[in-house]
């Protein structure tokens, strides 16, 4: 155990062990083949989504450095941080009525990709050089206000990114197959969440005025380009502009290898039993759009589930790192250190989890793995609350836990429910507000609980305890929902009884 802890501290632990878990993600994806494609299609598509997929994560790097960064920006209070992230959650939010109905009609996945990680790039520029005003030239202004802006302009553009994922998974994977998928989209957002927390800290330490350490190339190069020479002050204005720059490098790659069917390289057309079966030649304009979301009361069950998954996973990854570091520093040393390494890994097992308990135990129904993991956050949320100021390392892997459900409740609504009963035609405005619902619950838990923790932390985990609850009731009532085509294939194809099947 200690040798492994040991490996965990080396500066090249970290990364290695990430490398492993894309490597097993991708023999994962190899060896799931249930409707038996040929090599090159699985290979084709694999081209696909990678780029895709590294784009996301670096994106969502790009999202949630305003919260590594606010741990190195002394003048930004818990209760700025509560309303930066707020407004940007909530622009995120309202952003997939307008993006998610350009992507299905206009766009297409790929360009809405394009588009998510320029935008998003310049817009990391701009908190870039907001951040160097304020540090290196004392520029007096509201931060809140000023970030506020800058930080909601990042998330109307972050908003086309999952959407633009999930409009070209719909062309590509079968519904018998998206549960994986939707576990591979949970790791896409874990090697985020590592990128985001481990790197972005990493980022923060070595472009001090007097980084700890010995320097190293990486570390001499990034003081060479951000640190002001002589102004002894921290380039903490580097955690925006090194993903802005990545993300640039994402931009060619997707324009490059990605394709939004398969009949684009030559495949012929792959029905995938989702709800657009047998209406492909139907035009739907934006209205219909919205339509086929706020007239379902599947649809709305599903955006609600999200909602809880939202509140779970950002009020962990936006507040546990303050609270260990005020309330426990060195108990929790461990979880401050390796929080983005311990999100990813946990991540994944809560993304494949849902996905392959989906697929392989309930015939795709999405429901019911949604339910048992609302259920595993409601325990851990007591469990936190009875232990929070009193036990920092039963604290640390309850917070740890409870992402590592929300991810799995995420994948299994946005990345893949949505897009089973929206269709490939509508995949973007479902998947899209459904995703957008998150962020709905992440706004209200980041206004919500900047006031409250601000009072008393013994609220924090009880705050879940309603949401979590809500969860569990919510799955029940979808738990047996099927979209048409897929049942009929299960019948037809897999030789299920009929009595088997449930009518939604």
């Amino acid at each position: 155990m200690f040798s492994i802890l040991k490996f965990i501290d080396s500066p090249q632990g970290p990364p290695i062990i990430v490398g492993i878990c894309l490597a097993i993600v991708i023999a994962l994806y190899f060896y799931n083949n249930p409707l038996k494609h040929g090599g090159w299609f699985m290979m084709r598509r694999f081209i696909n989504w990678l780029p895709l997929g590294m784009t996301y994560a670096f994106l969502c790097m790009g999202r949630y450095n305003i919260i590594v960064a606010k741990g190195a920006l002394a003048k930004m209070s818990t209760s700025d941080l509560g309303i930066i992230f707020g407004v940007g959650t909530v622009t995120y939010f309202l952003s997939f009525f307008i993006n998610g109905p350009l992507i299905d009609k206009k766009l297409g996945g790929k360009r809405g990709i394009i588009i998510a990680a320029l935008g998003a790039s310049l817009a990391n520029v701009a908190l870039g050089v907001l951040t160097y005003l304020i540090v290196v030239k004392h520029l007096r202004i509201n931060l809140a206000a000023a970030f506020s802006v800058l930080y909601a302009i990042n998330m109307y553009f972050q908003s086309y990114g999952a959407m633009s994922i999930i409009k070209v998974k719909a062309y590509w994977f079968h519904v018998r197959e998206r549960g994986v998928f939707g576990a591979i989209f949970g790791t896409l957002i874990s090697f985020g969440v590592y990128f985001a927390f481990d790197w972005g800290n990493s980022i923060i330490n070595m472009t001090k005025a007097n980084p700890p350490g010995a320097p190293g190339w990486l570390q001499n190069l990034l003081q060479h380009i951000f640190v002001p020479a002589g102004a002894g002050v921290d380039a903490t204005w580097a955690v925006f502009f090194i993903p802005a720059a990545i993300l640039i490098v994402w931009v060619a790659l997707d324009a490059w290898l990605i394709k939004d069917t398969p009949e684009e390289v030559g495949f012929p057309h792959l029905d995938t039993c989702d709800a657009s079966s047998g209406q492909m030649h139907v035009e739907f304009s934006m209205l219909d759009l919205l339509k086929k979301i706020f007239t379902s009361r599947l649809m709305l069950l599903i955006a609600a589930i999200e909602m809880t998954s939202g509140v779970f996973r950002y009020s962990m990854t936006e507040w546990y790192q303050t609270f260990a570091r005020e309330k426990s520093p060195d108990a929790a040393a461990f979880f401050i250190n390796h929080w983005g390494l311990l999100l990813c890994l946990f991540g994944i097992v809560g993304g494949f989890a849902g996905g392959i308990i989906s697929d392989k135990m309930f015939q795709s129904r999405r429901g019911p793995p949604a339910g048992l993991l609302c259920g595993f956050v409601l325990a851990l949320a007591v469990v936190m609350a009875d232990v929070l100021f009193s036990n920092p390392i039963a604290t640390g892997w309850c917070a740890v836990m409870i992402v590592m459900a929300s991810i799995g409740i995420t994948s299994l609504m946005s990345g893949t429910a949505a897009t089973d009963f929206g269709g490939r035609k509508a995949t973007a405005t479902c998947s899209g507000i459904v995703d957008g619902f998150a962020y709905l619950g992440s706004g209200l838990q980041s206004f919500g609980l900047g006031y409250i923790t601000k009072h008393n932390w013994h609220w924090w985990p009880i705050f879940l305890v309603p949401f979590a609850i809500m969860g569990v009731i919510l799955s029940l009532k979808i738990w047996k929902a099927l979209p048409a085509a897929t049942q009929r294939y299960i019948k037809d194809v897999e030789r299920m009884p009929a009595t088997e099947l449930a009518e939604w």
